[in-house]
């Protein structure tokens, strides 16, 4: 189960569970890199964002079965070195296939948030 809230000012509710937020973020991530052209330019930036973005999610599942405070300070700074990674392939798909930077713009932005969130967890 997850914790929602509704924003009185979204039409969408905002998820604040962490695993549940990137398992979608990641699976959202799926869901864009089929819908792109594949061609020796777009080939190899897909196969970097779906390593980087997929692996948020599995880095901070690792995070939150950490044994020690050091492990879990390990784990989080990865997921945000992860996110951050993310946010550079999805500025270069939006270069490569211009039709798809509305898209990419937005995940961009989940991306970021991500980064706010693990920086934030990490102080």
């Amino acid at each position: 189960m997850t914790n929602e809230a509704t924003n009185p000012n979204e039409s969408k509710k905002k998820i604040y569970d962490l695993e549940e937020r990137t398992a979608r973020f990641g699976e959202a991530v799926i869901d864009f890199v089929k819908s792109l052209p594949k061609n020796t330019i777009t080939i190899p930036l897909i196969s970097q964002l779906m390593r980087s973005g997929t692996s948020i999610g599995a880095n901070y599942l690792e995070a939150d079965g950490a044994s020690t405070k050091k492990d879990f300070h390990y784990k989080i700074t990865i997921s945000r070195k992860e996110a951050k990674e993310t946010k550079h392939w999805f500025r270069m798909i939006a270069h490569a296939v211009p039709e798809k930077a509305e898209e990419a713009r937005v995940l961009w932005k989940e991306a970021q948030e991500f980064v706010f969130i693990f920086s934030s967890i990490l102080k």
